[in-house]
């Protein structure tokens, strides 16, 4: 399988989204057209594209009747996802003074990738970005065994069903959170306890943010066992980039109100089918999406990962050593942080990551024809 320039273009555009986002901590990188208060949209960007193509990896071999390997997916996803996230939690551990934000979750929770679940947003939030990677943790540890049981005996019924149920549990679990605990402490005017319960029990939790990730399922499924339906719409790749930049522009809309009740029931399905047509029009070379080549792109969508597991770390560090010397200088202040992550960032990927992954190829036996893996998770901190 060749490399999708589309694919890699949307996972470049979800990181640098997400790292604009991000550099409130250190005051922020300037104005750009208010595009920069919506970055945390980035992560859910990814989860589509997690499951888009972890989805079409497990699915492809057993609608041709293939037996899953368990063990070797479980293996390949640990050589991906292990190793740098380890280095990086070492760093937050052995040495404080990386740590964006004073303080951090106990390490037995970045061990068993449980930090979105319990985490204290009001006094441990450093390297709390990780609550993404916990979320397509537990998708990776579920899904395949999903995934064999559904496929036994395929069924559009079936599938309609499950997907159904997913939304809808979301919904009624984000509403019901909102309705119970939320819209008390907006009423009483009590906004720090109504953002720290918004994080905890609505934005973190997995069961609330599985929307994205299911999108992507879906379109694997339709490329796997629909591939004339497929083909047929990759014709109109162009109308669906149409479609789906205007339901991201819906959602967004929707989205003024972060924290609102609209926003948190209907708010992240809407965004999520926005993004599931971007990825589907960028995953073929019909559309205008899929043909596009940006120089550098390619190599941002390779790095994400190690992007996102570092920067936030890399801009404290920054700011505490260089800070008065880059703050309010515009341009030289923005090419000062750019520079130092994608410097960690490439370090990462070419110190640790590229290595490792020729290590589970060797060790895993993988055909010289396999392609090399891109992260399609990287998911990066929304808040």
């Amino acid at each position: 399988m060749s490399r999708l320039p589309g694919l890699d273009l949307l996972r470049a555009i979800a990181i640098v989204w997400v790292m604009i986002f991000h550099s409130y901590i250190i005051g922020g990188w300037g104005h750009f057209g208010g595009v920069e208060s919506y970055g945390w949209m980035g992560v859910d960007l990814f989860f589509v594209l997690s499951g888009y193509l972890i989805g079409s990896q497990l699915l492809k071999p057993l609608a041709e009747g293939h037996t899953l390997s368990f063990t070797d997916f479980y293996l390949r996803r640990a050589f991906r996802i292990l190793p740098v996230y380890l280095l990086v939690v070492a760093v937050y551990f052995l040495w404080p003074a990386f740590r964006e934000a004073p303080g951090i979750q106990p390490l037995w929770q970045f061990l068993t990738f449980s930090v979105n679940l319990l985490i204290d947003a009001q006094h441990r939030l450093a390297f709390s970005h990780v609550w993404s990677l916990c979320v397509e943790e537990h998708f990776y540890l579920v899904f395949p065994l999903l995934a064999w049981w559904l496929t036994r005996r395929p069924s559009v019924t079936v599938f309609a069903i499950a997907c159904a149920v997913v939304v809808a549990s979301g919904m009624v679990v984000r509403g019901y959170v909102w309705l119970h605990d939320m819209a008390p402490l907006r009423a009483s005017g009590d906004e720090v306890t109504f953002g720290r319960y918004f994080l905890e029990r609505i934005y973190y939790p997995t069961w609330s943010r599985l929307d994205g990730l299911l999108a992507g399922v879906v379109l694997a499924v339709i490329k796997v066992y629909r591939p004339s339906m497929w083909a047929r719409w990759q014709l109109r790749a162009n109308r669906v980039l149409v479609a789906g930049l205007l339901v991201i522009a819906a959602s967004i809309g929707l989205f003024q109100d972060r924290v609102g009740l609209a926003a948190t029931l209907l708010g992240y399905p809407l965004l999520s089918l926005g993004f599931g047509l971007l990825v589907f029009s960028g995953a073929g070379e019909h559309g205008m999406l899929g043909r596009l080549r940006i120089p550098g792109a390619g190599w941002l969508a390779l790095a994400s990962y190690s992007l996102y597991l570092s920067h936030k770390g890399i801009f404290h560090l920054v700011q505490a050593t260089f800070g008065p010397s880059l703050d309010g200088h515009g341009v030289l202040s923005f090419a000062g942080y750019a520079v130092a992550v994608l410097a960690s960032g490439a370090l990462l990927h070419y110190g640790i990551e590229r290595p490792c992954l020729r290590l589970r190829d060797r060790c895993l036996q993988a055909p010289a024809s396999t392609p090399r893996e891109v992260p399609v998770g990287g998911a990066t901190d929304a808040a």
